[in-house]
């Protein structure tokens, strides 16, 4: 299968991002590069591109598209939390700018042998880089009930979450759950009739299963502060993402890089020693307008926040 993958709020995240002409500017979930391509454009020849991902062959396809716009540009194949090590090892101190394209792409939900649709069967798997050996099939066959609750229940809001995590106990008493059709059986048995007329039954449990294999909440949780650290003095940050917990991780750093001051209000005088770092250049998130919409269903849940290092 060809890597496709329609960059979500382009225009708005270029536009946002203020790519300065011969500036360094790290993507650290390159995918395709549909945005890092126009990144590179924009910094012209005396610039740097760093692209950053944990599918190999996003950096197969990155590294092709990029090849045509320039070749100013240097790829990793890595995890954004280990962003410091990249730059070190470019012997780079700060960049004048920072994307974050989180979520799935296209490409990985649209291969059917990665696991994470429920609508082909596979192998049980999820994981965005091939490379590790945890799992959705450890989740689903060694987790705990009460884990599986957890985290179903956490990271997708599915109102059932106990009774698929019971299921998935149950039918793995009798054998290993090992593909992806085994585990929407055992969802749309847990879910009364009802109540699985909106959408597939099992898109909430794929969605929470994705993002524990693979950590994605604690990822931009632990790293997001760091990276506005290795902006330099007015480089921005743009982060996109798909999710309501995403979106209020981004949220509220952003709110509390930007505080002044986090004494209390009875303090008669500061102790803290905070200091702003960012301005928000968002006050809201920015959202897919409706001719998007009408040509890349991914982006309806697509959320833009950016902050811009003081």
């Amino acid at each position: 299968m060809t890597f496709e993958h329609i960059p979500v709020l382009f225009k708005e995240t270029i536009e946002l991002l203020n790519i300065k002409p011969g500036g360094i500017y790290l993507d650290g979930t390159v995918g395709g590069a549909g945005h890092g391509s126009e990144i590179l454009r924009r910094i012209g020849p005396q610039g740097l591109y760093i692209g950053i991902d944990q599918d190999l062959k996003a950096i197969d396809k990155a590294k092709q598209t990029l090849s045509r716009v320039g070749d100013n540009f240097k790829l990793f194949h890595s995890n954004y939390r280990d962003f410091q090590t990249v730059l070190d090892e470019l012997n780079i101190d700060k960049v004048d700018g920072i994307l974050l394209d989180l979520g799935v792409s296209s490409h990985q939900f649209d291969e059917g042998s990665r696991g994470f649709s429920y609508n082909v069967d596979a192998r049980l798997d999820m994981r965005m880089d091939t490379t590790r050996d945890f799992s959705a099939w450890e989740i689903v066959n060694e987790y705990s009930k009460e884990e599986l609750t957890r985290i179903i229940r956490e990271y997708s809001e599915e109102r059932f979450a106990s009774r698929i995590a019971e299921g998935i106990v149950r039918a793995r008493s009798n054998k290993s759950v090992d593909t992806t059709f085994e585990l929407v059986d055992i969802i749309k048995k847990a879910i009364p009739a009802k109540f699985r007329q909106n959408g597939h039954p099992a898109k909430k449990t794929f969605q929470a299963l994705r993002i524990e294999t693979n950590d994605e909440l604690g990822v931009l949780r632990s790293t997001l502060d760091k990276m506005v650290g290795a902006l330099s003095p007015t480089g921005r940050m743009a982060v996109i993402s798909f999710h309501s917990l995403e979106d209020r991780i981004v949220k509220e750093t952003f709110k509390y890089l930007y505080l002044d001051c986090i004494c209390s209000p009875q303090a008669p005088i500061c102790t803290c020693s905070k200091r702003r770092e960012i301005d928000i250049i968002t006050r809201k998130p920015v959202t897919a307008s409706q001719d998007e919409l009408d040509h890349n269903n991914r982006a309806h849940s697509a959320k833009l926040r950016v902050c811009e290092k003081l």
